[in-house]
């Protein structure tokens, strides 16, 4: 089967075109330029005139919540969720029920994505205090890398020993992805404020207990770790401004230790939780206006390599409490592109950014094979965007299986029209294709 797409303007590697590509099974078989026809017979014609075609987002930072957490979310659920907002590829965390901290849960978690999702995947492999000894027995085709938490109360997981975390860095051989925050300090900070504020303070206290200065010292002493072992390092949902000076702003293939960012630390400040309250408490804490607003300048000047959602939904009621008592996570994977595309409005960033930032780095960073970009002969994975098209989001919209959003009542501009996933649309104006399953991504490493 031949598909021509005809007539799209074409975001891909830094440049805007109008175009057409022409889909052959799975792959990519064409990429044309203006008026430029096949070279061979076409099977289906599809206008895109007056949309944007870019390469499918590949989300670098998810929580779906299977096994165990089913509740909340899982992945057939959440894999949809991610259609319907163009993310075409995702990797998964590891802090599920079994935790992802042995080769048993991990080919588990393979073969439920096999089953399930409707989009590709891949799966981290949960680092803890002793199982640094497995990290050999990885397939380095498979597994997207290595998740540890340097500050997390997630069961066993929390890493924050000298010695444990230098047989981690000295260990892994694929990409460590981190969470950092500093455990003593957190502590150190909640003994302090519910001595004032009670046992449950009000979620505006939150970023100040998951300080500045907990990130920092924590994302220091990472940075220091790779630099003295060689890590691969990725640096997860960075979130403040004083974490940005350890990073650089060379292209994201050149650099030894790469950032993410969420959308939710690019959109929101501390200023939010009083109308958004524990919907965006998350961990690291969104914090200050000037955070924020550091951060955005980071990712335009490529000392921030990726957005990330950091997908984590909750049942509603987990959110309730505060700043202790209510769970720290957000569902945001469906809205991540089309609320980075309103920065783009804006003029805070160009779409060809998004698209870099979105799209291209993951793939780069985790040296993921033939996703990515619109390229010759790649998996023909790809999403159509329809601008000028303004919408509130209602509760109704919402795919997740938690049911609510942190952006719901907000007005987008640009709309998720077709998301198409190995050659195949899996995703259009609403309705999901249930039948199509993503692959397990590959990784050349």
């Amino acid at each position: 089967m031949r598909t021509l797409i005809s007539n799209a303007t074409i975001v891909n590697e830094g440049e805007q075109f109008r175009g057409s590509i022409v889909v052959n099974d799975e792959r990519i078989a064409e990429i044309l330029h203006g008026d430029e026809l096949p070279r061979a017979q076409v099977d289906v014609i599809i206008d895109a005139t007056g949309k944007y075609l870019i390469p499918g987002v590949i989300d670098d930072h998810v929580h779906f919540r299977e096994p165990g957490l089913t509740h909340k979310a899982n992945i057939h659920s959440e894999s949809r969720a991610a259609a319907a907002g163009g993310v075409t590829s995702y990797m998964e965390m590891p802090n599920t029920k079994p935790q992802t901290t042995t080769l048993k849960a991990l080919r588990e978690k393979f073969a439920l994505a096999a089953k399930d999702s409707a989009v590709n995947y891949s799966f981290y492999f949960g680092a803890t205090n002793n199982n640094a000894k497995l990290f050999g027995k990885l397939n380095p085709r498979t597994v997207c890398g290595i998740k540890l938490f340097m500050g997390s109360s997630t069961g066993n997981m929390l890493v924050d020993t000298k010695e444990s975390l230098e047989e981690i860095f000295s260990t892994a051989t694929m990409p460590v992805a981190v969470h950092c925050e500093d455990t003593e300090i957190i502590n150190k900070n909640i003994k302090a404020i519910v001595a004032k504020e009670g046992n449950d303070p009000a979620v505006t206290f939150h970023p100040l207990i998951r300080s500045t200065e907990a990130c920092y010292r924590s994302t220091k002493t990472a940075v220091a770790l790779a630099k003295k072992f060689g890590t691969r390092l990725h640096i997860m949902h960075i979130s403040t401004e004083k974490e940005i000076k350890l990073l650089t702003n060379q292209p994201s293939d050149k650099k030894h230790i790469t950032a993410e960012v969420t959308p939710a630390h690019l959109v929101f400040c501390d200023e939010d939780y009083a109308t958004l309250g524990t919907r965006i408490k998350c961990n690291p804490a969104i914090k200050s206006k000037q955070d924020r607003d550091a951060l955005r300048n980071a990712l335009t000047a490529n000392k921030i390599d990726v957005v990330g959602t950091d997908h984590a939904p909750h049942h509603p009621d987990d959110k309730v409490g505060g700043a202790l008592k209510a769970a720290s996570g957000m569902p945001s994977i469906q809205f991540a592109l089309i609320a980075m595309l309103e920065l783009a409005n804006q003029g805070i960033m160009a779409i060809e950014d998004i698209v870099q930032k979105m799209c291209h780095a993951p793939a780069q960073i985790f040296a993921i094979s033939k996703r990515g970009y619109l390229r010759k002969n790649y998996f023909a994975d790809f999403v159509l965007l329809t601008p000028d098209t303004p919408h509130t989001i209602e509760k109704k919209d919402i795919v997740s299986l938690c049911g609510w959003s942190p952006f719901e009542g907000r007005t987008f501009s640009w709309a998720v029209s077709q998301t198409w996933v190995n050659g195949q649309c899996v995703y259009k104006n609403g309705q999901f294709d249930d039948d199509i399953r993503g692959k397990a991504l590959r990784f050349d490493r």
